[in-house]
């Protein structure tokens, strides 16, 4: 898995994708479709028609980094079908890439300190 840094941004296409698009074809696709820099270091996910497949495509400052995976059962648990995107946190991304219930997963809603004046 991409070693992700706590503060990276995470972004899933809500539509299906042709999956024989490599990593010129998706970096493509971020720029013309979803209007976003596939070299800004925000992950970006792709799922086929088929809900049991997934793409990654990741600038981690050196190059592209496409991942893909296939589950052998069951399927990945997708958000509705639409046009944009979807944000997930890291650790949503993880539960996502596993096969697990990604939706479940919720961050710790860390209190910002007040200034008494």
């Amino acid at each position: 898995m991409i070693g992700l840094e706590g503060a990276v941004r995470v972004l899933v296409a809500a539509k299906p994708i042709d999956f024989r698009k490599g990593m010129d074809g998706l970096a493509a696709l971020v720029q013309q479709q979803l209007g976003a820099d596939p070299f800004s270091g925000v992950v970006y996910v792709f799922r086929a028609k088929r809900a049991d497949r997934v793409k990654l495509l990741h600038w981690d400052g050196t190059g592209l980094v496409l991942i893909s995976k296939k589950l052998e059962a069951g399927q990945f648990r997708w958000p509705a079908i639409r046009d944009g995107v979807i944000r997930l946190t890291p650790a949503q991304l993880s539960a996502l890439v596993e096969g697990l219930d990604w939706t479940r997963v919720r961050g710790v809603r860390v209190p910002r300190p007040t200034t008494a004046g």
